[in-house]
């Protein structure tokens, strides 16, 4: 069963076009990913998605509810963790749930229940009682995720969850994620420039640039599809060694780069002394060759022909929101 539909969904600003006509689905229960670098239209998706922004074309649905037609219906259905932080720092941890629960017109029975389950969800029971002012930033992100679970959501939208921590607390909120989609049956949306991350956490991935989704696949067929082992090799002409490696039937794609190729083949291994001969009929010296299994950022350099581009991960942290204002907000328009 798909949870998530969209059709030819678009946006454009003042000519710009952020999101190009994209057509995708998510079944119910699964961790989709969208993998992209800042600007490739993730965060404008997702607003789409969760009734921030009208399409300016095209058509989705949430749980079989229209993002136009029926906006109240998608938000009781869905739960959002955004890229700026929106906790009222001078409540509590279990305050900060409440104020939600209450906007989401939980009863004080329902309300007092899901809090204690949400925060045991990601193990911040015992700091409930303390002001979020003095949470870390793994323990905010922890909350703000705990806080989209609090009504049950069909489905929970994660933009860049870990965007700004450091490594060990994102490996940390990775199995907070992993835990609530297992536990709570919760199908999750989750957008990322972070190659491990959609590794780790999504059954499939959508690979999307310049507002055009390029593919979506599993994790393991995508990398299947860039070649079962991965040859990098710097050489002194790599223009000619790439036009004369495509004429071999064993290799499956070569990248060229400034001082280096990238190929994908089978059995790498035992393609490294062939690799040598063709070197040396060809005249071109090779100074280095490392052979490894694929990576989704080999995955992205296949499909979009360059690697990811230069991230400030810092800077969407450093936004001040008034929280309790900014969900009024969203929650009114």
């Amino acid at each position: 069963m798909d949870i998530i539909e969209t059709a030819n969904l678009t946006k454009t600003f003042d000519g710009f076009t952020a999101v190009d006509h994209i057509q995708f689905s998510v079944k119910k229960g699964e961790v989709f990913g969208f993998l992209g670098p800042n600007g490739a239209g993730k965060t404008t998706t997702i607003k789409m998605l969760t009734t921030l922004l009208y399409p300016t074309e095209g058509s989705a649905s949430i749980a079989g509810f229209d993002i136009l037609r029926q906006r109240a219906s998608v938000r009781k259905n869905i739960g959002v963790v955004f890229q700026e932080p929106a906790l009222d720092t001078e409540l509590t941890g279990r305050e900060n749930l409440d104020f939600h629960a209450r906007m989401y017109g939980l009863s004080p029975e329902t309300r007092k229940k899901r809090i204690t389950q949400v925060l045991s969800l990601v193990d911040l029971v015992d700091k409930k009682d303390i002001l979020v002012k003095h949470y870390s930033g793994g323990m905010k992100r922890r909350l703000e995720i705990a806080r989209g679970l609090m009504h049950s959501p069909t489905v929970l939208f994660l933009d860049e969850p870990t965007l700004g921590l450091d490594a060990q607390t994102r490996r940390a909120i990775w199995e907070y994620v992993k835990l609530l989609n297992k536990d709570e049956g919760t199908t999750i949306f989750l957008t990322t420039h972070y190659m491990d991350e959609a590794d780790f956490l999504c059954d499939r991935i959508g690979i999307i640039d310049h507002g055009k989704i390029l593919v979506i696949d599993t994790v393991d067929n995508l990398k299947k599809s860039v070649g079962h082992d991965v040859i990098t090799l710097s050489c002194s002409d790599v223009k000619r060694f790439q036009k004369r490696l495509e004429q071999e039937s064993w290799v499956s794609n070569v990248t060229p780069h400034a001082l280096y190729l990238t190929l994908g083949v089978e059995r790498g291994e035992e393609k490294i002394p062939v690799i040598f001969d063709i070197a040396r009929i060809e005249q071109v010296s090779i100074s280095s060759v490392d052979v490894r299994k694929p990576t989704l950022d080999d995955v992205f350099l296949y499909y979009t022909g360059r690697s990811m581009r230069e991230q400030n991960p810092e800077a969407p942290r450093n936004k001040t929101v008034k929280p309790a204002r900014f969900w009024l907000r969203w929650w009114k328009k």
